[in-house]
This record gives C-alpha cells, structure tokens and sequence, in this order.
C-alpha cells in the first residue's frame, strides 16, 4: 500500500482533482492544438503556443513561467545558469529570449527576407490606407483605459488590432509583460481567424456594387502617369531610406522596423547575400518561432489567465480587429467620394498587418463578385504597408508610455 500511495503521489491526478481550473487550461491547449493541426489556423505558432500551455499546466512539471512581480524579483537578477537550475529550462528559455525583446525583432528579419514591397510601389496611393487600418489600436487603447486598465496595458490590448503577432509580444514585453499570455493568444487567433472576422466586417459596411469595383478596369480607364524604370534599385534604395526615416521620426520602432527592412534588404540585393537572406527566412526564423510559441504558452498558467483581465483582453482584441477593418474600409469610402479613380473597398480592409492571409481573404470576396477581379497585387500594397504602419505605431506607444 506505501508503495501504490507513493505512486498516486508521483502521478498529478491529486492536484487536477484539487484544482480543477488547471483542467480548463489543459482543455484551452488541446483547442489550440486542435485548430492549428486539424483546422490549419496558424499552425506554425498556435501549435508550439499550445503545447507550451499543455506542458506548463501538469502539475510538478516545473514547466510554467514564474511571473516577476515587481523588478526586485530575484528572477530578474539571476544568471542564465541560476535560471535553469534554480527555476527549470522554460524560465530561462523566458528571461533570456523573450523577457529581453530579442525574438520578434528575430522573427521580423525572417518576415522582411520573405516579403515583397513590389506590389507596394506599383500602387503606392494604396499603401497609405495600410496606415488607416490602425485606428483599431488607437480606439481600444482609449475604451480599455475608460474600463480600468492602466495606459501601459490598454496600449498592449489595442496593439492586437495591429494583426500581428509579433509586434503585440514585443510592445507586451515592454509595457505590460504579465499580460503576455492571453495577448499573444488573442492577437494569433484572432489572425488565424482573418478569413471570418474580414468576410464579417464586410458584409456589414461594403455595398455589393463598391464590391464589384475591377481595379484592373480602373487602371486602364485611369493609367498611372508615373511609372518606376527600375524597380531593383527602388527595392534596394527604399529598406535604407526608411530605416533612417523611421530612426530619426520613431526611434523606438527600430528594433522591428530595422531588423524588417535588413531582412528585406538582404533578399533584394540577391544572388551576393542569398545565403544571408535564406538563413533568416529559414533557420533563424523557424527557430525563433518554436522559442517564442512555447515560452509564451509556458506564461499562460491557471492563476494567471483566469481572471476579469483576460476575458476583456479576448472581447477587447475582437473589437480591436474589427475597429482596423473596419477603418481601412471607410478610409477608401471616403476617398471613392473624392476621386475620379476608384478604389475596391476591400483594399482597405487589407490593411491590417496580417500578410498574405488578409489578401488572399479580400481577393477571394472580389472573384464571388466577379470572376475577372483580380485584386491580390493590389490588396498587398495595403497589407504589406500596413506590417510597416503596425511597427510604427507600437514605437509611438512605446515611446510615450514606456
């Protein structure tokens, strides 16, 4: 009998009986798990997130975050070695990657090895509406402030309006980091959920005949009068000359903003810094997204996501979303209302930083109203300007609160 109640004691049945919250946060893993291996949402982040959050909630697997309350925490002051023998791998995985700032800013050279400005610079009036999107994370960050959250953390839940997840971790970590968890797990699965939240948005605030709008037919009615003779050059010139725009306007967006155009600037110089370019759009990128998932999951434990905080974080990141579409939409209403040349309103809803998945999504609604409407190359012109708005708009939070 000691040996069978040893045993009992070994397992962790004793403390999910005791705690039945830490079931619910079992159940939210395997939900993740679930939509990111058999629905396919962001697969490559909602399945290390999930897992993170599946091994940090078993009891007596010393897997979870320890949060530092206050910055006299002996966490914070502990070396890397003290970290992994006195509070397990995953705080120091924690403390050491993401407490510091260091992976988005890792993943955003990745993402700028991987993007084409291209599209942008073949439609540049269509990259200022990327810029409208962000009314969403302006809006929110003033409702969370009137409801009772602090500047810091409002300008963390209004960021998720921004549709991208890194920017939301990195302003999270710098001004509100116990709020990292269930911020990260909004902010991914509210892009996971891109393909029903613009359709949504749509429905409500875009007339069937704005939808029918062919940006093909426009340009032809209303050619461009400039054209760019050397696109190369515009591509390699333009990441140099906004990283020092954006250093001297937003110094604190550098991190993001700078290691973006570097990864952009690398893949555009071509076959003498392709090993360069391939190494951050790979190796590096891959890795950082398998730290960052799991640590951020590993934050996520009972007694720090079931709370009053959380479930505005998710109702208010909602909100966030649909307040940036909905702003980019009515951005090109109100242009439409001016100009000779029209534009698709759902160039607009594009501009959330959610690339590609946000352009496919618009040009898909485009072709059920028209099969000849192709408006991906367009869409992306707001897409990918919007990334670059997000990242500035996290600097200008930063800069003022942090």
């Amino acid at each position: 009998m000691d040996i069978l109640e040893k045993l009992y004691q070994m397992t962790a049945f004793g403390d999910l009986i005791a705690q039945p919250s830490i079931v619910f946060m079992l159940v939210l893993a395997f939900g993740l798990l679930y939509l990111g291996i058999k629905k396919q949402y962001e697969p490559l982040l909602l399945v290390p997130i999930g897992f993170g959050l599946l091994i940090a909630n078993f009891p007596g697997g010393g897997m979870s975050v320890i949060p530092a309350i206050d910055s006299d925490a002996p966490i914070l002051h502990a070396t890397v070695i003290e970290l992994a023998k006195d509070y397990g791998i995953m705080n120091m995985l924690y403390y050491t990657l993401i407490k510091t700032g260091l992976l988005p800013p890792i993943i955003f050279l990745g993402v700028g090895a991987l993007t084409d400005f291209g599209p942008m610079f073949r439609n540049l009036r269509l990259a200022f509406f990327g810029a409208a999107a962000q009314i969403g994370i302006f809006s929110v960050l003033i409702a969370a402030f009137l409801m009772g959250f602090s500047l810091k953390e409002s300008a963390s839940l209004g960021i998720i309006g921004g549709a991208d997840g890194p920017t939301a971790i990195y302003t999270t970590i710098m001004l509100a980091p116990h709020l990292l968890g269930p911020i990260a797990i909004a902010a991914y699965s509210y892009m996971a959920l891109v393909p029903v939240i613009i359709p949504l948005v749509v429905k409500f605030t875009v007339s069937k005949e704005e939808l029918k709008i062919n940006m093909k037919q426009q340009d032809r009615k209303f050619p461009n009068k400039t054209k760019i003779k050397n696109i190369k050059a515009v591509k390699i010139i333009f990441p140099i000359l906004l990283v020092t725009i954006v250093s001297l306007l937003v110094p604190s967006s550098v991190p993001l903003v700078g290691m973006l155009l570097f990864g952009n600037l690398i893949k555009e110089i071509g076959s003498d810094t392709k090993r360069l370019s391939t190494t951050a759009s790979n190796g590096i990128m891959n890795t950082a997204t398998i730290f960052l998932g799991l640590t951020v999951g590993a934050t996520m434990t009972a007694d720090a996501f079931l709370n009053f905080q959380t479930i505005a974080i998710i109702v208010g990141g909602f909100i966030a979303f649909v307040f940036s579409i909905t702003g980019g939409i009515m951005a090109v209403k109100t242009y439409n209302l001016f100009a000779k040349k029209k534009i698709n309103p759902l160039i607009g809803a594009t501009g959330l930083s959610a690339v590609p998945m946000a352009s496919r999504v618009a040009n898909e609604i485009a072709l059920e109203h028209d099969p000849t409407n192709h408006l991906l190359q367009y869409a992306m012109a707001s897409n990918i300007s919007g990334v670059i708005g997000s990242a500035v708009a996290a600097g200008v939070l930063i800069t003022f609160l942090g």
